[in-house]
Formats: C-alpha cells, sequence, structure tokens
C-alpha cells in the first residue's frame, strides 16, 4: 500500500465537543503563576512564559493511503513546521510504502540533514511519523499500542504536573510534579521562596505520595546544586530539567556535583541521538522525550530500547495528554510512569476540558488507552483543514 497524499492541516473542533459545562472553584495556576525559564534574566518578559513563548498554533498531518485510509498526527509551531511537511518531506515521501515506518523515518531523518534535523524539522518530522504509525493501525484494526507488541502493563501510573496540587489530590493522583517559581535571576531570596514552595507541596501532600521539581531549563549547574541541597529534606523523587539543554558538558558536571538526586530531562532533545549520549555518560537517571516533538514515535522506541540497555526509564514529557503518548507507554516495558500536565480550573472534571474525542483520560491517578484502531481518535475528516 503506497502513501497518496501527506499533508499539513489545522484541527478545529466543534465548540460543543470540547466547551466545559462545569464552573470552575478558581483560576488554573497556569494563567498567572510565575515559573523560572531561561528568559527570566531579562524584567520585561520574567513574569510569565506566555509573554515571551511564540503564538504560532498547533500542527496536524494527514497521510493518505492509495485507498483513501488516512492517518493523523500532531505537533506543535505552526506555518514554520508546516512548511517543511508540505514543502519538503510530503514530496519526497509521496509513493513510498506506508507500511515502512522505519525507512520512512530514516528517510526524513536524513533529508532534513540540509537545515538541521533537530528543533522545527523535528516537529516536522514527529507529525509525518505518528501519522503513518494511526494509518498503519487503522489499516491492520488493531490499536498502535497491540502494533509494538501489546500491552506491557495493565494500566499506566499517572502523575500530575502543574502548582494546583489540591485539586489533582482530589482527583485521586498520589505523586506530583510542580512548576518551580524561582531561579538564578531571583538570588538568595528566591532561593528561599522555592524552598517555602516546595515545603507547603509537602506538607500538603504528606509522606506517602511522591514528589518532583520541573526545573524547565532555567538554572546553572552552581544554582542546581544550591537548590538541590536545599530541598533535600523534603525528598524530592527527581529534578528536571534544570540545565540548557545544549551544554552537555553542564549536564556531566551536574551528575558529578549531585550523585545523590535522582535526574531527569529531555523534552528540548531532538532525534534519538543526544539521549544515546545521555545513556552512554550517565548523566541522567530518566529520559523524557516528547513523541509528537522528537521525531515520533520511531524515534521514541529508539530511545525506550537505548535505556532499557543502559538501565535508566523513559517517562514522557506530557505523554499522559496525547493518545500518541499514552499508547507508547502502555507498551514499553522502560516507561513505567505518565505525565498529565494539568492547566485547566480546578473543578472542571479532566474529561470534559481535557482530551480530544476518542482519548482516554486517567481516573484515580491511571490510565488505559483507547483500543480502537491506530491511536483511538475520534477525529472527523470534515474537522481537518489544510495550512
Amino acid at each position: 500500500m503506497k502513501i497518496r497524499e501527506i499533508k499539513a492541516m489545522r484541527l478545529s473542533v466543534p465548540p460543543q465537543a470540547d466547551k466545559p459545562r462545569t464552573p470552575p472553584r478558581r483560576p488554573s495556576w497556569a494563567q498567572e503563576a510565575e515559573v523560572a525559564n531561561p528568559m527570566s534574566r531579562y524584567p520585561k518578559v520574567k513574569r510569565h512564559r506566555g509573554l515571551w513563548l511564540p503564538k504560532w498554533e498547533g500542527v496536524w498531518c494527514k497521510v493518505t493511503a492509495e485507498d483513501g485510509t488516512w492517518g493523523v498526527g500532531a505537533t506543535a509551531h505552526g506555518r514554520a513546521v508546516a512548511a517543511v511537511i508540505d514543502e519538503h518531506l510530503a514530496p519526497q515521501l509521496v509513493g513510498e510504502d506506508c507500511w515502512a515506518t522505519e525507512r520512512i523515518a530514516d528517510m526524513m531523518f536524513r533529508l532534513t540533514k540540509p537545515y538541521g534535523s533537530t528543533g522545527l524539522a523535528s516537529y516536522a518530522i514527529s507529525a509525518v511519523d505518528l501519522a503513518l504509525w494511526d494509518l498503519k493501525g487503522k489499516l491492520l484494526g488493531k490499536p498502535v499500542y497491540a502494533l509494538l507488541g501489546g500491552p506491557q502493563k495493565e494500566k499506566i501510573f499517572c502523575y500530575a504536573t502543574g502548582n494546583d496540587v489540591d485539586w489533582y489530590q482530589e482527583l485521586g493522583f498520589r505523586a506530583f510534579k510542580l512548576a518551580c517559581p524561582y531561579g538564578p535571576a531571583d538570588g538568595w531570596d528566591g532561593l528561599r521562596k522555592n524552598e517555602e514552595f516546595v515545603a507547603r507541596a509537602r506538607q500538603q501532600i504528606g509522606d506517602a505520595c511522591e514528589l518532583m521539581l520541573d526545573c524547565w531549563m532555567a538554572f546553572d549547574v552552581e544554582y542546581a546544586v544550591r537548590l538541590a541541597e536545599t530541598l533535600r529534606p523534603y525528598r524530592l523523587k527527581w529534578m528536571e530539567e534544570c540545565l540548557l539543554p545544549e551544554d552537555f558538558d553542564a549536564h556531566i558536571a551536574l551528575r558529578q556535583r549531585l550523585p545523590w538526586q535522582t535526574l531527569a530531562t529531555g523534552e528540548h532533545w531532538y532525534t534519538h541521538v543526544p539521549f544515546q549520549w545521555a545513556v552512554n555518560h550517565k548523566v541522567v537517571d530518566i529520559l523524557q522525550p516528547d513523541i509528537q516533538w522528537c521525531g515520533g514515535l520511531s524515534t521514541c522506541v529508539k530511545i525506550a530500547h537505548a535505556a532499557d540497555a543502559g538501565g535508566v526509564s523513559v517517562i514522557l514529557h506530557g505523554g499522559g495528554n496525547s493518545a500518541f503518548g499514552q499508547h507508547f507507554s502502555y507498551a514499553m516495558a522502560s516507561v513505567p510512569w505518565l505525565e498529565c500536565f494539568i492547566s485547566t480550573a480546578p473543578g472542571v472534571p479532566l474529561e470534559e476540558v481535557w482530551r480530544l474525542p476518542g482519548q482516554a483520560t486517567p481516573k484515580e491517578g491511571w490510565l488505559v488507552p483507547s483500543d480502537a484502531p491506530g491511536f483511538g481518535l475520534d477525529i472527523k475528516e470534515e474537522w481537518l483543514a489544510p495550512f
């Protein structure tokens, strides 16, 4: 079966399909909360990431086979990524065998070398790859996790990311990751406030729950070490993405300075190559690729196998927020947990605001993906329009 068409698409879900019915109790933490980030040293954009992040829309990719069957994948960063799909990848891949996902993933990795296979190109590759896996599942009438060997676990343990911890407890979660508010730009006072912030969360959840801290590329080695030592009494399960992702020497230094602290990173690494480096150099304990950014399912499978060989874990960035991440995590032995990033308002049930039709929602801190063909998304063709 050959590929007939590949196109970047916009998805427009009808308003009645995604409008919450339950009024919120209070605004979400994500609306106004300060989060330490790489731009925190610049006062005019320090207060909130929304002041400097690009306003690019999401990108979907639709891959259609000769018989008219189609699959979809999704990624981010708008028109720039859509151009890579429509103007470069699609013309090269139309006519290829739609079953040959490994061949096509390798072709895309190599096709994008002249302008770099990382960054925006990796987002484009991810959307095409995910659409191909969705298509393959639909052609076979099987969920994607079955194509990966079937369920490796009966259900997936989920943790909640965000700062509305009391609400996540009500939802049944028993593991929580906080977004760190302050970084080096805030000096000693920020370090003290970070400790108070983490201490409140530990008191809220008690000793029987897990607590993690997301540092979102905001720190240097010295600050990460000082903060980790300050927070040691609060028993963080891991500290995440403390450093700029490109600074590999800093990752080695941080591992040497903090041999006792579990470290995680990888959401802003692209292709399988930096993950292989991290395993070989033993710089982190948990790899965190984003399946919609790093190269798609094909790349994540490579990362999972490297993790297995190196004795580390894979926990996808935002894996619980997409059917793509749910299926991968359900099937792979190196994946123990699933992240659920929750930016919606407390009091509004997740099933009202948090998922696409056909996508599973966590219940009491656990999740089982849809068993419908492909990734199980119930997206209507009329909801998709070319970029």
